[in-house]
């Protein structure tokens, strides 16, 4: 589910994200101030705001990192960081 494979992370669903820290969408919703049904269209969602996939991820104990993928290396994209964490 997000174990690393051969070094790489293994594709997971965010659902499946919070089964696998333990949490449920009712504690998961709690940290993010919505009630359990938000977190279940969060989690359904197929595109969303970096922002609210951060919120999401951060209570879980994660870090969002976003990093775009070339033949010859990775680039972790360093703006996406920034955005939501100083006002911008």
């Amino acid at each position: 589910m997000c174990r690393r494979d051969n070094g790489k992370p293994v594709p997971a669903q965010l659902h499946e994200l919070g089964q696998a820290r333990e949490m449920t969408q009712i504690t998961v919703g709690a940290a993010l101030n919505v009630k359990q049904p938000a977190v279940a269209m969060l989690e359904r969602r197929a595109d969303m705001y970096v922002s609210n996939l951060r919120e999401y991820i951060e209570p879980l104990g994660g870090k969002l990192h976003i990093v775009a993928e070339f033949p010859h290396g990775s680039v972790k994209i360093a703006n996406f960081s920034e955005i939501g964490n100083n006002g911008s």
